[in-house]
């Protein structure tokens, strides 16, 4: 019987997914020594937004997480997912960042690093994959899944090829907005496989509803691994149900090698912590609907409810369809980019601009031009030669690798924060994110931080 391998996402993307994030370190730490036994391949527990949200609202060190996590996991592995030369943040940083901070992941417990970059340009990809191998960790490159005409079945074989060429230990098909529909993830896998020994892992949403069949027909085809949440936090714009998964695969005649009670276990724990977050009002219920105009518009989940979000502010609810429908059309004039972070962020509030404004590209975000110049990587296709002289004129494209202009960063983030820092951990997580880490480190360090300096007008009557 061929067997199957499950990643519990419900520490970083289930929670990401459904509840942004905000799922505290004392809501994890009474079942983690039963997540260790329920026989999973791997748990991801970092990485993504996990980072900025410990520090920007939760008032946890994202460092200790890990720490803690890896004290009370000792069997299973701990994966993250980096976002390559973006590590967790929203633009390229310097190598000597991107080095010191993979290290340090690994040294503090991770184990696998799940690396993509949201334009596919493995230039993006290098100094993060360097960096595990050399701290012996386990370097996930992950193909950024989209459909597009260039994003063909030959397209993604030969990026895996290229990956694989790089030094990859596996491969993840990151389908981040739940498009793979259950025929080309047959077709996908199948093709991948025939051209690759490589493990081979598949990471899905459910926003559309195919997930739970396209991860069937992926295994089908050869798949290794999937991801999938404990069901407390599964569906809609998370991953398909753990438990239920289990069942269909091991009913197929697969093997699993999770445990059914220990998981019912976890189940129960995580269904009070979403009971919790829903009496608290920080689920909304609609992260749990299906989504089918994410195969139209190719929006994932999290980007579906923030450009709804972003018009109810506006007094514009009403233009939402307006704006899904522009997205793919900017998607199309910007080279079709996957839309994943950051990307998926940009293509978005372009979209919305265009729209809300009544004339397309008349407002332009800084970062589009950026990308446009090529500061954010190589594009997928030819962005449109009007569209890109529209924006930028005539200013030169670059077409090196990004991070090749980026000048060392460690050594001036460490003296910025030299105040506050106890360890290269805290300063990399101020290089990464220096609002909120100093915020956090100087709260941490300093009492009275966030009092503000009273003036007090003092009368002193003198007779």
């Amino acid at each position: 019987m061929k067997e199957v391998r499950f990643v519990e996402t419900v520490l970083r993307d289930g929670q990401q997914s459904q509840i942004a994030t905000r799922m505290p370190m004392e809501d994890m730490l009474p079942i983690l020594e039963e997540m260790d036994k329920a026989g999973y391949y791997a748990m991801e527990v970092w990485g993504g937004a996990t980072f900025d949200a410990c520090l920007r609202f939760l008032n946890e060190d994202p460092w200790e997480r890990l720490r803690t996590i890896r004290k009370h996991v000792k069997n299973t592995k701990l994966s993250m997912l980096l976002r390559g030369q973006n590590i967790l943040g929203y633009r390229n940083y310097a190598d000597d960042i991107v080095e010191r901070f993979v290290t340090k992941a690994i040294e503090n417990g991770i184990d696998i690093v799940r690396i993509f970059d949201a334009l596919n340009d493995t230039r993006n990809l290098k100094t993060a994959l360097k960096a595990v191998k050399a701290a012996g960790g386990h370097a996930q490159l992950a193909v950024s899944y989209t459909t597009s005409p260039v994003h063909t079945l030959d397209y993604y074989v030969a990026l895996v090829k290229e990956m694989e060429a790089l030094g990859a230990d596996s491969i993840c098909i990151k389908d981040m907005a739940g498009v793979l529909t259950p025929t080309l993830a047959f077709n996908l896998v199948s093709q991948i496989k025939a051209n690759s020994d490589l493990p081979l892992e598949i990471h899905t949403h459910a926003t559309s509803g195919n997930a739970e069949m396209a991860y069937m027909k992926a295994v089908e085809a050869g798949a290794d691994i999937i991801d999938t949440a404990i069901s407390s936090f599964s569906g809609g714009t998370s991953q398909p149900a753990t438990e239920t998964m289990q069942f269909a695969l091991e009913e197929a005649g697969y093997t699993t090698g999770l445990d059914a009670t220990v998981i019912e276990k976890i189940a129960l724990h995580f269904n009070t912590v979403r009971d919790k977050f829903r009496q608290e009002g920080l689920l909304n219920p609609k992260v749990k609907d299906t989504e089918p105009k994410a195969l139209i518009y190719q929006v994932p989940g999290g980007m579906l409810s923030n450009l709804l979000s972003q018009l109810k502010e506006q007094g514009n609810e009403s233009r939402y369809d307006e704006v899904l429908a522009e997205v793919p059309k900017v998607r199309a004039d910007l080279g079709y980019p996957p839309l994943v972070t950051p990307l998926s962020q940009m293509v978005g509030t372009q979209a919305l601009m265009n729209v809300v404004s009544g004339e397309r590209y008349k407002l332009v975000p800084k970062e589009i031009k950026d990308y446009i110049k090529g500061l954010y990587g190589r594009p997928p296709a030819e962005i449109n030669p009007d569209i890109q002289r529209l924006i930028i004129g005539d200013e030169a494209v670059y077409n090196g690798r990004p991070a090749d202009n980026i000048a060392p960063a460690y050594e001036e983030a460490a003296e910025k924060i030299k105040k506050y820092a106890h360890s290269e951990e805290d300063v990399l997580s101020y290089a990464l994110f220096p609002d909120q880490a100093m915020d956090f480190l100087g709260r941490r360090e300093d009492p009275f931080y966030d009092v503000p300096i009273q003036m007090v007008n003092v009368v002193i009557d003198v007779k």
